[in-house]
């Protein structure tokens, strides 16, 4: 069977998860139809999102008028009438097997069998959804994170039936919405991202009801330690602890004691005023750690916490989830960071861990205790007898390099030489490119050991198509002492002390350190869709890595001050109106545009061009006579070079000079 264009798309709810799937699609520029039971339903969905596009368009993050995006928005009570031109259906019901079979057995009559048929559940198997039809292969899930129009993610689940060509449709219509899908190949409990979540909930509150460890302990170790978002039982007070608590007795699984406590008593989280913590006033208890203050950890609390007894149990599901089939290793990195924000890939981390001493931690805990969630997986166990254990090894989960050379070993960026010109790319696109304490430490690495005499410039972009790098990561700073952030980030300065022309060829996000980055290039190309921003300041902050000195630089003290004081984002015509970047073009041209630039540096004397950047970067910071002696030496050492002599004859000759960097 084969789907054809998805043009209109059907929404089945109007709840938090229906209303914004139905707002992402219709920004999308899809036509869609919003459905529920009742009309007070409908309107309440419906005046969500207008508050939503809103608040959107007080903050330019809209490509059009928010009243265009609505006038593609249809609703109704009748289920007959919505899904009967639709392309895509896409349930957001709530969690009841019964009632998604009726909605399911009503589909199949009111819908062709061209018609796609996806479900938003996050917790039910797909296969038995699909029990309700006689064409499962077109049934799918298509499961959003809340809320859908914040959260990248999509995981794109086969049931036992899916075909092939229902799951790609379903993953290219993710894509047209913007969003990263991911394939979850076999229809497991969980998916992917609630599978990694699991014990990262899970195995802290046994730590702490076995009296290994506090809530306190647990939070800050493995927030301020090893830089996840969260802590887990901050986590689990802010989704609510009895939606754990019910996702576990579902599925079979012992019940942590703490756990099962706090559900007794109603102490839920947040939504109930206490959990874990106490969010009002009161008394506190023993296992409530604040005064109606909240998560009141620092980092000092994790002290002595075993954060890899944590992780390690994490790392098994990743093996679980591989070794089974369901999801790839990038699969299952892109979900756990696009999904729960974690600051990189589990199985990355598992690698860098060491596999062998994963399965160590876990086969210890399984001879103390005897507990059969310490059972290591075999998949686990044959990579380790295989030695490939990880980084150290050259192979775990992914493949690694040797390292041997300039442009290998580096795990967030690529990095090759073409026709004497260095591409790079930021390659964290499930993280829109997010500079993180790795990237940078790899973007520093990089420009300080190639070898300047194979190029003769170089290009930096973000991988993927939304950003060239929407800031910096801020999850994986979670140990940075105030005194360290103090210093320049040496990366910047690696990259603007670069002898070679560097061109930063922006398509997408380019805000905060990715920014600060593009300033530390010579020039900066953009598509006419990038978007540019200092938004540190929202936060408490102020640009660093050169970003305030760098941007008064190009723009002037009024701009610049503009630019970080309101923290706005600027489009790509008015970036170019200020002088923050060389070009703004369609982006059909943009490729073209980059390269005659490109060919322009590369055919360019080499020597010449590096003693032009060294004099101009230096002389900016100068006395205007200091800069002049500075050029007139520049141009002195250049007279006499073989580059001048041949630029003098080709021009005599009426041809194009072939510059040889002598």
């Amino acid at each position: 069977m084969s789907y054809e264009t998805i043009d209109r798309v059907a929404v089945l709810g109007a709840g938090n998860m229906g209303h914004g799937i139905t707002e992402v699609a219709a920004m999308a520029g899809y036509d869609v139809t919003m459905r529920d039971i009742e009309d007070e339903l409908i309107e309440e969905g419906y005046e969500g999102i207008a508050w939503s596009l809103e608040k959107l368009a007080e903050k330019d993050r809209l490509d059009e008028p928010a009243e265009e995006i609505l006038d593609r928005i249809d609703t109704t009570t009748d289920l007959e009438a919505a899904v009967e031109d639709a392309d895509l259906v896409v349930e957001a019901a709530p969690e009841n097997l019964e009632l998604k079979h009726d909605i399911f057995s009503d589909l199949e009559e009111y819908t062709d069998g061209d018609t796609l048929l996806a479900t938003n559940t996050s917790s039910l198997p797909i296969t038995d959804i699909a029990e309700a039809v006689d064409t499962p292969e077109r049934v799918l899930g298509l499961h959003f994170f809340n809320p859908p129009v914040k959260m990248d993610l999509v995981e794109v689940i086969y049931g036992e039936e899916t075909s092939d060509e229902a799951a790609e449709a379903g993953h290219e219509w993710v894509e047209s919405i913007d969003k990263t899908p991911i394939y979850v190949r076999k229809d497991v409990r969980g998916f992917v991202v609630n599978t990694i979540v699991g014990p990262f909930g899970g195995e802290p509150a046994w730590m702490v009801s076995e009296g290994d460890a506090t809530i306190r302990q647990a939070d800050a170790a493995m927030v301020h330690q090893r830089g996840y978002p969260m802590g887990p039982f901050e986590l689990a007070d802010m989704t609510g602890i009895d939606i754990g608590y019910h996702v576990r007795k579902e599925a079979g699984d012992d019940v942590p004691p703490i756990v099962e406590e706090k559900v007794e008593n109603e102490n839920l989280g947040r939504k109930t005023g206490r959990g874990y913590y106490d969010y009002e006033d009161g008394e506190t208890s023993e296992t409530s750690q604040a005064d109606g203050d909240g998560p009141d950890y620092e980092p000092g609390d994790g002290e002595g916490f075993d954060t890899l007894q944590v992780e390690a149990r994490m790392v098994n599901r990743a093996a679980y989830l591989v070794g089974e089939g369901v999801a790839t290793p990038e699969a299952v990195d892109t979900g756990v960071q696009l999904g729960l924000g974690f600051p990189e890939g589990i199985c990355r981390r598992g690698d860098k861990l060491g596999l062998d001493t994963v399965l160590e931690k876990l086969e210890t805990r399984l001879e103390e205790t005897g507990h059969d969630r310490f059972e290591p997986h075999p998949y686990l166990e044959e990579l380790v007898a295989e030695g490939t254990t990880g980084e150290d090894a050259g192979a775990g989960f992914y493949e690694y390099d040797d390292g041997d050379g300039a442009l290998e070993g580096y795990h967030y960026l690529n990095a090759t030489i073409e026709d004497r010109v260095l591409e790079v790319e930021l390659d964290r696109p499930s993280r829109m490119n997010a500079l993180s304490a790795d990237l940078l430490g790899e973007i520093d690495d990089l420009f300080s050991a190639v070898d300047t005499e194979e190029i003769r410039c170089a290009t930096i972009e973000g991988a993927g198509d939304r950003a060239f790098s929407a800031g910096a990561d801020i999850t994986g700073f979670g140990s940075l002492e105030p005194t360290d952030a103090m210093d320049v980030t040496p990366a910047f300065e690696t990259v603007n002390d670069f002898p070679r022309p560097v061109v930063a060829k922006i398509d997408g996000y380019c805000l905060g350190a990715g920014l600060e980055l593009a300033l530390a290039c010579d020039l900066r190309l953009a598509t006419d869709r990038s978007a540019f921003g200092a938004p540190e300041i929202g936060l408490g902050l102020i640009p660093s890595g050169g970003g305030t000195q760098r941007l008064m630089r190009v723009l002037g003290e009024t701009r610049a001050k503009e630019l970080v004081f309101r923290g706005n984002h600027i489009d790509a015509d008015r970036a170019e109106n200020w002088g923050l970047v060389n070009r703004a073009v369609d982006r059909d041209d943009f490729d073209d545009v980059v390269a005659e630039f490109v060919d322009d540096l590369r055919n360019g004397p080499p020597i010449g061009l590096e003693v032009a950047k060294k004099v101009m970067n230096e002389g900016e910071d100068a006395s205007l006579e200091a800069a002049l002696a500075m050029e007139s030496q520049g141009f002195g050492l250049l007279i006499g070079t073989d580059d001048v002599m041949e630029g003098t004859m080709a021009f005599a000759e009426d041809r194009e000079p072939e510059f040889e960097g002598q």
